[in-house]
């Protein structure tokens, strides 16, 4: 790969580095601000699944402008908007105020969120760099969830989460700078040269692949955002101190960065939907697994590790199918869309574990959910046929 192509790695691993890092912690504020506040946990769970939500919704848009007026532009919008967020939940004086914080977050995510930074790595690589080079930069929202996260927890220890969430807000400010790495914005002629973008959307709409992708990505969501959000408040219910949760998430993240690089090296390999439906019945497993055993300080930490080599390996897996398929020029857009088919699963995923939890005093209807969405993405990933469209064929012919 070439010392650009480098660059933009770099500036787009350490956003997403922190952009992942940050919104990963936000599940160790749960329990504090719930006591302080007299908020359920179904009302902060509504908050967190609400900024999945609108993450999703916002990304194709800020997608669609990325592509059209280049990345840097739109990340350095959702970075100070993201800022903004953090410091807002840091001041809630009520749990409203937390959805409202929120809801500032998933529109800054939909700029400074992976659509964007993957859309500039995948236009940037050489096809035949572009999975692995897409596997780097996940891999960093995993280093992100390893190194933010114990910090996250230490600042609330210290100062109180209100404190924290100021600091981590001043933290999310460097993400402005680094969006200027991302790369310069598409030529006149480059964009008169593309395909348009109804030509692009009535293309991907067309395709069963494209829809089954969609579809198999929700499912990616509900799992990690459940997990992310709850697993720190299902360890203290089985009365196991804080750290165990904070750690917990740590190692997802470190193992992450594993499982996210290998799934980048195997996809430029080996078909990328074969590598999805083994990760997504992985998974089923892990947790079939980590319901049977003993809930201990150990068995959790094994179980965080054996999810974070399967938590965010589906990115570079299905961002690289998007521009096989579809080619990069609207990469950005396309795999928003897909994005906003797992954010719509982070969305129940986040909400259902609070409201279930509120229901039952209990998560293990959840977990046994978990199990099932991960098969039925299995039966959906399987049948993905793995070739670029005919207008991508005819052009290389």
């Amino acid at each position: 790969m070439t010392k650009r192509v480098w660059l933009i790695i770099l500036a787009g691993g350490t956003i997403v580095t922190l952009a992942m890092g940050l919104r990963q912690s936000f599940g160790l504020f749960m329990r504090p601000i719930s006591i302080e506040l007299g908020a359920g946990r179904e009302l902060l769970s509504f908050a967190l699944a609400l900024q999945n939500l609108i993450w999703g919704a916002i990304s194709p848009f800020g997608g669609a402008l990325a592509d059209r007026f280049g990345e840097a532009r739109v990340s350095i919008a959702g970075a100070a908007l993201f800022a903004l967020g953090m410091a807002v939940m840091g001041w809630s004086p009520s749990g409203e105020v937390v959805v409202l914080a929120q809801i500032l977050i998933g529109i800054g995510l939909g700029g400074v969120g992976l659509s964007t930074v993957l859309g500039a790595v995948g236009r940037a690589a050489a096809p035949e760099k572009r999975t692995m080079a897409l596997g780097l930069v996940s891999a960093a929202g995993s280093f992100g969830q390893f190194s933010v996260i114990p910090g996250s927890h230490a600042l609330m220890d210290a100062y109180g989460w209100h404190a924290a969430l100021y600091i981590l807000a001043a933290t999310a400010l460097a993400m402005i700078p680094l969006s200027l790495g991302l790369g310069p914005k598409r030529s006149a002629e480059e964009r008169r040269r593309s395909q348009p973008l109804k030509a692009a959307l009535a293309e991907a709409f067309a395709s069963r692949s494209f829809i089954l992708l969609t579809a198999g990505y929700f499912v990616c969501g509900f799992h990690v955002v459940f997990i992310a959000t709850h697993l720190p408040a299902y360890v203290g219910d089985k009365g196991m101190p804080g750290w165990v949760g904070a750690w917990a998430l740590a190692m997802v993240g470190l193992f992450n960065i594993i499982g996210t690089y290998t799934a980048g090296y195997l996809g430029s390999r080996f078909r990328k939907k074969n590598l999805l439906a083994f990760i997504y019945l992985a998974r089923a497993g892990v947790f079939v697994v980590f319901l049977m055993a003993p809930v201990t300080e150990a068995s959790v930490l094994v179980f965080a590790a054996a999810m974070g080599l399967l938590w965010l390996s589906t990115i570079p897996l299905t961002s690289g199918l998007v521009a096989h398929l579809f080619g990069p020029v609207w990469m950005s857009m396309l795999y928003g869309i897909v994005f906003f088919s797992h954010q719509v699963g982070s969305f129940l995923g986040a909400w259902l574990g609070g409201r279930i939890f509120d229901a039952l005093g209990t998560y293990d209807a959840m977990w046994w959910i978990c199990v099932g969405l991960g098969i039925a993405a299995v039966l959906l990933n399987w049948p993905i046929v793995e070739r670029p469209v005919d207008r991508l064929a005819a052009a290389k012919a």
